[in-house]
């Protein structure tokens, strides 16, 4: 399930992309437009900006811009950075040790399929997809 720090991730992404006109675009505008606190996208602002996503300037004229072009984005790279990883199962993680039983597993091809469907999909959807301007 995509909690709402993920979903709110993708609709800070978005709202971004909709106003990249403007040079670096206050956090409280994007709060206001978005109806979410200031305060909780503080916090996902900052995971995005260490996951390099978007740049933040403090200051006047400060806030927050993409990095790149909105086409550049798949939704998948923004939830997983919100979320962790994808993988429906602990055997399928990035970084997981082999699993003894593998070889003789009835289910991990249905997983593997499961798991590869998903990842398809969100990394098939870029930002420029999600947006309305």
């Amino acid at each position: 399930m995509i909690s709402t720090r993920g979903r709110y991730a993708l609709r800070v992404m978005i709202d971004l992309a909709e106003h990249r006109e403007e040079e670096y675009v206050p956090l409280k505008d994007v709060a206001e437009r978005q109806e979410i606190s200031k305060k909780y996208l503080e916090i996902i602002v900052r995971d995005l900006v260490k996951g390099k996503l978007i740049t933040g300037v403090s200051g006047k004229g400060g806030g927050y811009r993409l990095d790149r072009e909105p086409e550049a984005y798949s939704v998948g790279e923004i939830i997983e950075l919100m979320e962790g990883s994808l993988a429906t199962v602990a055997c399928l993680e990035h970084d997981a040790m082999p699993c003894p039983r593998a070889a003789m597993c009835e289910t991990l091809p249905m997983w593997k399929e499961y798991d590869q469907m998903v990842r398809d999909f969100f990394y098939g959807k870029k930002l420029s997809d999600l947006m309305t301007k």
